[in-house]
C-alpha cells in the first residue's frame, strides 16, 4: 500500500471516529447555553486565525484553545464538538491566494472533533466526578490530557504516513513545543471557571486579551527558533559542500 492511500486510509479512519463519537454526543440529553456558547464559538473562531508556525514540522498551532477547552468544561459535549469544528474550519480556511484542501480540511475538523468530545466525555464522566470532591481541578487535567493526545498523536502519524518519518520522533517534537501551551491553556481555563462563577461570564471571556499576548510571544519565540533552525542547516550544508 502506497503512502497516498495510507493516508487517505488514516484520514477515513479518523473521520468515522469522529462521526461515531459525534453522534453519541448528539444523543447525549443536554440543556443548550443559549448566551455563552455562541460567546465562547465567537472567540474561539476568531483566536484560530492567530496561528504560530512550528518549527521543524509542517503544521501551525493556533491559540483558541483555551476556548475550546472552555467549551468542554462548561458546554454540553454536542456544543463543545460544534464549536470545535466551526473554529477548525475557520483555522483551516485559506487566504485569498490560496486553494482549499479538501482532504486536509477533512482530516483537521474530523481530528478535532473526536478529541474534543473524548475531552468533554471524560470531563463529564460520572467516575471522574465522583473523584473531584470539591475541586474540578482532576477533571480539568484529565481533559487536558486527553485534549492534547487527541490532537497531538493524529497528527504525528499523518505527518509520518505524508512525510516517511518515525511517528514517535515527529509526536515528541510535536509534544515539546505545545505542551506548554496546553498547560497555560488549562490554567486560563481555570481562571475563567473561577471568575465565571464569581463575577460572570461575559467577565471571565475577557481572557481574549490574554491570548493575543501569548500569540504574539509565540509568534516571537518560534520565530527565533526557525530563524536558528536554518542557521544551522545552512552551516551543514556549507560544511557539506566544502
Amino acid at each position: 500500500m502506497n503512502n497516498t492511500r495510507r493516508i487517505k486510509t488514516f484520514i477515513g479512519a479518523m473521520m468515522l471516529a469522529a462521526g461515531i463519537t459525534a453522534g453519541y454526543a448528539g444523543f447525549e440529553s443536554h440543556s443548550p447555553h443559549t448566551y455563552f456558547a455562541p460567546a465562547v464559538l465567537a472567540l474561539a473562531g476568531v483566536t484560530s486565525r492567530m496561528k504560530v508556525k512550528l518549527p521543524g514540522i509542517n503544521g501551525n498551532m493556533s491559540v483558541n484553545l483555551p476556548f475550546l477547552l472552555t467549551a468542554v468544561v462548561n458546554l454540553s459535549t454536542a456544543e463543545a464538538v460544534v464549536v470545535t469544528c466551526v473554529s477548525t474550519v475557520v483555522q483551516c480556511w485559506p487566504r485569498k491566494s490560496a486553494e482549499l484542501n479538501r482532504q486536509e480540511m477533512a482530516f483537521n475538523v474530523s481530528m478535532m472533533a473526536f478529541a474534543s468530545c473524548l475531552a468533554s466525555l471524560m470531563f463529564h464522566a460520572e467516575w471522574l466526578r465522583a473523584m473531584q470532591w470539591s475541586s474540578p481541578t482532576p477533571a480539568l487535567v484529565v481533559a487536558t490530557t486527553t485534549l492534547f493526545l487527541g490532537q497531538t498523536a493524529p497528527v504525528a502519524a499523518i505527518v509520518a504516513l505524508s512525510d516517511g518519518k518515525a511517528a514517535r520522533q515527529i509526536w515528541w517534537s510535536l509534544a515539546h513545543l505545545s505542551f506548554p501551551y496546553y498547560v497555560v491553556s488549562a490554567g486560563v481555563t481555570s481562571t475563567v471557571q473561577a471568575v465565571g462563577s464569581h463575577l460572570g461570564w461575559g467577565l471571565a471571556l475577557a481572557a481574549f486579551p490574554v491570548m493575543y499576548g501569548i500569540h504574539r510571544s509565540y509568534r516571537l519565540y518560534f520565530g527565533k527558533m526557525a530563524e536558528t533552525l536554518r542557521s544551522e542547516l545552512l552551516v551543514r550544508a556549507a560544511g557539506a559542500g566544502a
